[in-house]
């Protein structure tokens, strides 16, 4: 493919230029010759394809309704193409593996990477565990999966102590209850099991740990709560912080080289829907350096207009945290940039209207919005 006329993101800059994709990667830059396929990229950018570390809007697909579930290679089909239309081109699925049953229980954990596994994706897709402290009777399934290379990135995750606080609040318990087969009743007799697992969670911490260690996969800790949290998880390999809880918090993480993850639609809201730290103010600041879907994949490339149009940063840098950025925290030394050999991951945007265009995938064209088919055009050599 010969995509021509647009304005490139390269080493931090938009130059308008020529680039040629063959066998799914970058071959040229600013060179041209017959293709048989051809972008007409005149008066829109081309970046490089946004890598989300962490999104579980894909569980609106499993069950659009609470308690109302669909069939799970379904539901990540219809995951994909709304990745694709958001210039999402890795995704990180965020797989809660709980004690609670129900979404995010167990047999949903296996049936995700089931599914995850059977399919044949055009977005690379892959697997966020997001391990729920007290769960340790799933503690050697999760051992295993990670054994195994099912598992791309490791989160340390301990909501258990909330819960239990909020058990006596019915309003607040009703959102946990919803999402599994069990009455009110029910969910408190388990919520309660899992509490008796609390002086067994640091050696399970530290299993899992040492398991994504021998796998080689990063790992990060969510909802840090303080700096001495965060060095905890640091001490285990966790070189990601993931919405730390205050700015202080990911300050400290950045000054010791940690990554750290704010939600998108945090920028693009212009807060933190809990009242917490301010993605937008700690990225300006120089402390969230990665920004990912969170719970909803149209607020990545919206991120960066919104910072950019905040001033502080230009376009280029803001496209950074959702490309170039996580491809760093998650290992991924292919993608996340523009450049001569990576994986042809790009998104074609429409600078006027600040929407995705296009986007491409491993040298094919993924997704394109009404209205510019006309732009790609297929021709006999």
């Amino acid at each position: 493919m010969l995509i021509e006329g647009g304005r490139v993101l390269l080493d931090g800059a938009l130059h308008e230029t020529e680039m040629l994709i063959e066998n799914g990667v970058i071959s040229e830059i600013g060179a041209s010759r017959p293709c048989l396929r051809t972008f007409d990229a005149r008066g829109l950018l081309v970046m490089p394809g946004i890598i989300d570390l962490h999104g579980d809007a894909f569980e609106r697909q499993l069950q659009p309704r609470p308690g109302v579930e669909f069939p799970v290679a379904g539901a990540l089909e219809e995951t994909e193409r709304q990745l694709l239309a958001n210039g999402i081109t890795t995704a990180f699925h965020g797989i809660t593996l709980s004690w609670e049953p129900g979404l995010r229980g167990a047999p949903m954990w296996r049936a995700v990477l089931d599914a995850l596994d059977r399919g044949r994706w055009t977005c690379d897709m892959r697997a966020h565990l997001r391990w729920e402290a007290y769960n340790l009777d799933a503690l050697d399934m999760a051992l295993a999966d990670i054994a195994e290379g099912r598992v791309h990135l490791l989160a340390f995750n301990d909501h258990t102590p909330a819960i239990l606080r909020r058990l006596d609040d019915p309003a607040k318990t009703v959102k946990y209850i919803e999402r599994g087969p069990l009455d009110a009743a029910g969910f408190r007799a388990e919520a309660m099991r899992a509490e008796q697992n609390r002086d067994r969670v640091p050696e399970a911490r530290r299993q899992i740990a040492a398991a994504a260690r021998d796998a080689a996969i990063p790992m990060a800790s969510h909802d840090d709560d303080s700096v001495a949290a965060r060095d905890v998880f640091r001490g285990l390999g966790a070189r990601i912080c993931e919405f730390p809880m205050a700015e202080e918090v990911g300050a400290a993480a950045r000054a010791a080289g940690d990554f750290v993850v704010m939600g998108s639609p945090n920028v693009v809201r212009g807060g933190s829907h809990l009242g917490w730290a301010s993605a937008a103010q700690l990225a300006e600041a120089g402390i969230c350096d990665v920004l990912c879907s969170d719970y909803y994949y149209p607020c990545m490339a919206a991120a960066a207009f919104r910072l950019a149009d905040r001033g502080t940063f230009d376009l280029a840098r803001a496209w950074t945290l959702i490309s170039e950025n996580p491809a760093r925290a998650a290992g991924l030394a292919d993608r996340g940039r523009v450049a001569k050999g990576l994986r042809a991951d790009l998104v074609l945007l429409d600078p006027r209207h600040e929407r995705v265009v296009a986007t491409i995938a491993r040298g094919e064209l993924a997704w394109i919005a009404p209205g510019y088919a006309t732009r790609y055009a297929t021709r006999t050599m």
